[in-house]
Order: C-alpha cells, then structure tokens, then sequence
C-alpha cells in the first residue's frame, strides 16, 4: 500500500535526504519499539543517541555553526512529521535538542561551541531546555528563577518544570530574572552544567503516557556559574524564549501531522485487509466516510505547518501562523486518531497497534508548549492588533 507522505515542493536536496533518513530511522529503530517503551516506562536513551548520530539532533546551526548540509525550516518540519509518525514522545524531546543546540551555536563561547556541540552530533551529550516553571508556564513574565550577581559570578536560583529530556541531560540552558547592568530586572539566558554544587536533577515525572519523554524538574540551589556561561544578558532572554516557544508549537503541529497520517496508513491497511459480512471494511460506506474525514484534516493540517513556515521571517505574521497551526492540527489529531483507532475494532486495543497509542500522544500534544487554550489567546490578540 502507498504511503501518505506529503508534498516534496520546495525542498531542498539536503532536506529530502534528511527526510528519507528520518523515515528509515523511525522504521527500523522507534516504530517497532515505542510501545514496548511506554509499557517500561522507559527513556530510551541509546535511540536517542542513534537519532543523534543520524543527524536528527542539531537541525536548526545557525550563524557561528552554519555548515552546508543544513536542512531548510520546511525540511526540519517534515523530519518532524516523520518523527511524530513513530512516536511523539520520541520526537519531542529530540526536536528540544536542536533548541538547546541552537542557543549553544547562536551565544555560546567558542569554548562552550567547541566543547558541547560535538558531543551533541555523537549522541554521548543531552542538553535540557529549561523554561517553564510549576507556576509559569506560557506565562514567561511570570518566571520565578532569579539570577543574582555576586562577587563576580551568577548565582541561579529556582525550579524548571517538564524539561524534556531532563533525566539524561549533563547540561541545561536556563532562562532567568536577573538585574541588568542599567538597574532594570529582565530575562537571562544561562549555561548550567549538570555537576555543579546546587543542580538537583529530578527523577521523571510519574504520567499517564509519553514515558519517552525523559521529562522532570530540576531544581538549582544557588548554582554559580560564571558570565562566559551567560548566554544572553538580563532583558534579551526573552525574545530568544518567545522564538524557542514559537518554534516549538510549530514542531508540535508538524510532529502531530505525523501521528495523524500514521494512524491513518494502519486504520487503511486494516480496513482493508479485514473483511466483515461477504466483504472488505473499506468496502462499507460508513468506514469510508470516517476515512476520508482524517484525509482531509490530514491535508488542511499540512497546509497550515506549511503556511506558518513561510511566515518564519516575520515575527508578526509567524507567531499567529503557528497558533493556528497547533491549535487546529492538535485538535483534529485527538478524534481523527479515536476513529482510526476505532476502525480497528477491538484491535485498537492493542499494543502492537500504533493508533491507540498516538491518540494517547495526540492529548499530551495540546497540552505542550502551549495549550489550546493559549493558541486562541495568542490568536485573539493578533486579530485585535487588525482593528
């Protein structure tokens, strides 16, 4: 049977490459083995490294790291898209590196370049991208980790919430209030390594699913780091956090995308192969109704990623092309995968089946990096802007 992969217009060559290892990736190495993840409760930390190795890691080099196999952003979302076709849970916390990689390549030092970034390509370094906070979290004004200068250092202080990948990662990036060199109070960007005196690095959260997220807190108890740590001073920390954030809904979207068209190749094959009363599934004009409804959210939910990814140079048209984007492709994944699964039959049920187990991912995915809710909040105040 024909897959349903998107569009190839307008992707570079290194893209597809990219996309055609990305698929190969999730087909050998995270299909087969996300469920079996999610039953252990397990962080599958060596995929991770493969991932890594495979390129999957560092998508997003600019500047300081450019280099030529560097994929396009249309590129990196549908890498995103395969990704979210074997698991989200997979997925998320790999895209999360790139975000970690990308302040380290945009800010860091050329010690801190040098140093991370290799290790990072190799799969042996996870960074943790530390932003939101048990009392903060689309909220980025309201951030309660402190930097305060003292004898000459930065010394944090505060808890992250649901850092991806969190449990494996030696060193974190860390937004934080902190006091200017003019006096006024703004967000810093801060280097953190792991080993440091005051790090409290969390067990992984107890959840319902998404396991594989390796997501936790972790705390710092007066962590004093130095200012070659110190990647974006007091007051531009949070512009790079709003790009992060924006960024990330958009990965969001595109991984969704993925969950979406993998539920709907099984729910195909299944329907089709299965015969019921004389006749194929597929045959009923009732199965092939609730197919043709996920084929068309599937379509209108590509062409929003691939909207929002034109917007990508202006930041007044991007942020509410990807709200839109996460908001609608969030929200027809969740019942458009219920009813791939439900084509199943009590099959669905099962954990070699993929469905269920996206529709489970598809929940979690309207909640991170933003809920619905904050999708129609950021939505609302673009249209206010037109009046």
């Amino acid at each position: 049977m024909a897959r349903l992969e998107g569009r190839t217009e307008g992707l570079t060559d290194v893209d597809l490459d990219l996309v055609r290892r990305a698929r190969q990736f999730v087909a050998e190495h995270v299909a087969s083995h996300a469920s079996r993840w999610e039953l252990d409760r397990r962080v599958p930390t060596e995929t991770f490294a493969l991932a890594a190795q495979q390129g999957l890691a560092l998508m997003l080099q600019p500047e300081k790291e450019a280099r030529a196999d560097v994929p396009s952003y249309l590129g990196v979302a549908r890498v995103a898209e395969e990704m979210g076709a074997g698991c989200l849970t997979f997925a998320l916390p790999l895209l999360a590196q790139n975000y970690v990689a990308w302040a380290v390549a945009r800010h860091g030092t050329l010690e801190a370049r040098s140093s991370l970034l290799p290790q990072m390509r190799a799969g042996s370094l996870f960074g943790g991208f530390c932003l939101t906070e048990p009392g903060a979290g689309s909220d980025v004004a309201a951030l309660a980790t402190t930097a305060r200068r003292v004898g000459g250092k930065w010394t944090i202080t505060g808890e992250k919430a649901r850092v991806l990948l969190g449990t494996e990662a030696r060193f974190f990036i860390v937004f934080a209030k902190a006091k200017g060199a003019d006096g006024s109070v703004g967000v810093g960007l801060y280097l953190v390594r792991a080993g440091l005196p005051g790090v409290e690095i969390g067990d992984a959260y107890a959840m319902v699913g998404g396991h594989a997220l390796g997501c936790n807190s972790v705390r710092f108890w007066d962590v004093e780091v130095s200012d070659e740590d110190m990647l974006l001073p007091p007051g531009q920390g949070f512009s790079f956090a709003f790009d992060a954030i924006d960024f990330a809904r958009l990965y969001v979207a595109a991984t969704a995308c993925g969950m979406l068209r993998a539920g709907l190749e099984e729910a195909l094959q299944y329907t089709t192969g299965r015969m019921a009363f004389g006749q194929r599934i597929v045959d009923f004009q009732g199965p092939q109704w609730m197919l043709a409804d996920v084929a068309t959210h599937l379509l209108a939910s590509r062409a929003l990623v691939d909207e929002a990814v034109t917007c990508v140079s202006d930041r007044a048209r991007f942020t509410p092309a990807v709200a839109h984007a996460k908001k609608f492709v969030t929200q027809v994944a969740l019942p458009g995968l219920a009813t791939c699964a439900q084509l199943l039959g009590a099959n669905g049920l099962l954990a070699r089946n993929a469905s269920g187990r996206h529709f489970q991912c598809a929940k979690i995915a309207q909640y991170l990096d933003g809920s619905t809710e904050i999708q129609n909040l950021v939505i609302a105040r673009s249209l206010m802007r037109t009046i």
